[in-house]
C-alpha cells in the first residue's frame, strides 16, 4: 500500500520503516500482486470496432436486459475476448481498481464500467470450487459498490442497500468457460439463481454440446451467439493502421498486395493477424524499408509457426 506526498506527489510506502530495503521480498514466499495494474496495458493496439463486435454488443445488451444465461463460442483468436473486454471496460476497470487502495483523491470511476455494470471473470485453468464461489461474488460485488461510488461519492450499502449482493451489477462475463469443471458449472448456475443478472458464458466451438449434458444450466440459457472471423474488408481496415503508409509513387499497389497477403494468410484470425503485423514491422525496420511490399509478408510468414 502507498500514499502520496504532498509535497512533491512521490508514492511514499506505509509498509517500511526508515532503513527498512524490503529485501524479505527477495528472500521470502511471495507471490505475484494479482491485482495490481496490468503490465504494459499502454502498449495494446487501439481497439477496432468490428461487426462482429457489434454483433456481440447486441447479444450482450439482449442477455443484461432480460437477465439470461448466454453462451458466446468461436474459434480462437478471432477477437471473442477482446470485445467482451472491451463491453465491459475491462481495462478501465484494471487501471482504477488499485487505485483505491491508495491515499489521496480517487479518479471518477471509468464511464465505460458506469455503462455497462458489467463484471469479467477468467477462471484459472485449475480453479477449485472455492476459489470460484470466492471470486465471483467479488468480481460482481466490485462493480455495484463502484457503481454506488459513482452516483453518491461514496460507498455505505446500509445507506443503499441496492448496492448490497451485487444489485448494481447486471451482467457477469466469465471468460474460458470451457476450463469450468461440472462442479464449477454447477456453482455458476447457483450464484445466477441467487442474484439478479445476466450471465454469458465465452468458450470454444463445442462448449454449445457439452453444456447441454447439463440440463439445469441448459434449460438457463436464452441466447447462445457464434463469434465468427472478421471480414476481408474489417482486417485489412485493422491491419493497416499498424502498418506504414502506401507509396505514392506506385500507387499504393504494393501496399495493396502486401495486405491482401497478410489477409490470405490470417483468413480474419485477428490474433494470428496482430502476430504477423508485429513480425512485418520488425523486418521492415531491421530492412529500413518505409513501405510495406509483399516480400515483407513472405518473410515475416516465415517467422511463424502458423500462418505460413
Amino acid at each position: 500500500m502507498s500514499t502520496t506526498n504532498p509535497d512533491d506527489s512521490k508514492p511514499i510506502s506505509v509498509l517500511f520503516e526508515s532503513g527498512d530495503d524490503g529485501r524479505r521480498f527477495l528472500s521470502g514466499y511471495f507471490d505475484e500482486f494479482k491485482e495490481a495494474p496490468p503490465p504494459h496495458a499502454d502498449a495494446r493496439p487501439t481497439f477496432v470496432t468490428t461487426r462482429e463486435h457489434r454483433r456481440f454488443t447486441e447479444f450482450a445488451d439482449t442477455v443484461r436486459s432480460h437477465r439470461y444465461i448466454g453462451l458466446c463460442y468461436g474459434q480462437p483468436g478471432i477477437g471473442k475476448t477482446l470485445s467482451a473486454r472491451h463491453y465491459a471496460g475491462t481495462d478501465e476497470w484494471e487501471r482504477w481498481h488499485p487505485l483505491t487502495r491508495n491515499g489521496g483523491t480517487l479518479p471518477p470511476v471509468p464511464e465505460a464500467v458506469q455503462r455497462s455494470r458489467t463484471a469479467f471473470f477468467t477462471p484459472t485453468v485449475a480453479a477449485t470450487i472455492k476459489q470460484i464461489d470466492q471470486g465471483l461474488p467479488r468480481a460482481c460485488q466490485h462493480i455495484s459498490w463502484a457503481i454506488d461510488y459513482a452516483q453518491h461519492g461514496h460507498v455505505d450499502p446500509y445507506v443503499h442497500p441496492e448496492s448490497q449482493h451485487s444489485g448494481n451489477t447486471e451482467l457477469l462475463i466469465i471468460d474460458e468457460a470451457d476450463r469450468l469443471k461440472t462442479a464449477g458449472l454447477e456453482q455458476v448456475r447457483d450464484f445466477y439463481d441467487r442474484h439478479h443478472m445476466g450471465v454469458i458464458l465465452i468458450g470454444m466451438p463445442g462448449i454449445e454440446k457439452r453444456l447441454a449434458r447439463y440440463p439445469q444450466l441448459y434449460s438457463r440459457i436464452g441466447f447462445a451467439h457464434e463469434y465468427r472471423p472478421l471480414r476481408s474488408d474489417e482486417l485489412t481496415a485493422a491491419v493497416a493502421l499498424r502498418l506504414p503508409a502506401p507509396d505514392p509513387d506506385d500507387a499504393g499497389l504494393a501496399h495493396a498486395a502486401g495486405l491482401a497477403a497478410i489477409v490470405r494468410a490470417t483468413n480474419g484470425n485477428f490474433r494470428l493477424a496482430d502476430r504477423l503485423v508485429t513480425q512485418v514491422n520488425r523486418i521492415l525496420d531491421i530492412n529500413k524499408h518505409t513501405r510495406l511490399t509483399p516480400e515483407a509478408v513472405d518473410a515475416a510468414r516465415g517467422a511463424l509457426l502458423i500462418g505460413r
